[in-house]
């Protein structure tokens, strides 16, 4: 299994299409992928035809147990979508009270990387989208991601808040004591306006190392999907916005795929 989480601090930047995106992708390529959403908003979850407001059972589920994850309690929350080969384990609003309610409860940092575990022979992937806040839920993901991926709208104010993000991160992998590799993914490009192209060579030019070197475009038909409840590239192969997540995605698989899968527990 590898697990991979898509956060930023700033919401908006295209993490849940990312998501959804690159779990359509793997599923097409035949691997079983599972796409976690950790955001009390639901984004991921209302995609594919869920309502985070009354869904009867989600991974809120998963935090109900005093630190632990009973056995089997994770694939029984596991959902279907319209996409063969990619599961959901979708969310609830319920999610926005937890940083109230697991107060002094031991082990709250871990509970996704636990539930992982009992999952490990079930899925080749695991995507986890996240709140754009940090509290619990992110440090589950990033607790439990062998790689981050960051996307980051090429605008200034998006690249303001990358800063954020990446602070955030060296914060929680110096508790954790856990190295972290990332990827920085440009998005919502667009070539025809100046700021799009300037934050772009900003982004080229501050973080080299660690950014993918292209650009996820604007395109309307990953709206026509989120509409249609189906991924990208079943709506339309063919789109500039898929053939680039294509790209992104063979380019993660041959970097990040060379790192060793690490157990959890």
């Amino acid at each position: 299994m590898r697990i991979w989480a898509v956060a930023n601090q700033k919401g908006g930047v295209g993490k849940t299409t990312s998501v959804v995106a690159l779990g359509g992708l793997l599923a097409e390529r035949g691997k079983r992928v599972l796409v976690v959403d950790l955001d009390p908003h639901g984004s991921l979850t209302s995609w594919f035809g869920y309502d985070p407001d009354t869904i009867a059972h989600s991974v809120f589920d998963l935090f109900q147990h005093q630190g632990k994850v009973p056995e089997g309690l994770p694939a029984q929350l596991i959902t279907d979508t319209s996409c063969r080969g990619l599961s959901l384990l979708p969310a609830s609003a319920a999610l926005a009270t937890l940083e109230r309610r697991m107060i002094g409860v031991e082990g709250m940092g871990l509970i996704i990387s636990r539930a992982l575990t009992q999952l490990w022979d079930d899925f080749d992937y695991v995507l986890l989208d996240n709140t754009p806040s940090l509290g619990v839920l992110m440090v589950n993901a990033l607790a439990a991601a062998q790689h981050l991926i960051i996307p980051v709208q090429t605008e200034f104010l998006a690249i303001k808040g990358l800063e954020r993000m990446l602070h955030t991160l060296k914060m929680i992998m110096r508790s954790q004591k856990n190295e972290l590799s990332y990827t920085i993914v440009p998005t919502l490009y667009d070539r025809r306006t100046q700021a799009s192209v300037k934050s772009l060579n900003l982004l080229r030019k501050t973080y080299r190392e660690s950014l993918w070197q292209f650009a996820i475009p604007v395109d309307t038909k990953f709206r026509d999907a989120s509409q249609g409840g189906i991924t990208p590239s079943a709506l339309d192969s063919e789109t500039h916005g898929v053939r680039a997540y294509s790209h992104l995605l063979d380019d993660l698989m041959s970097r990040v795929g060379m790192v060793k899968e690490r157990q959890h527990g």
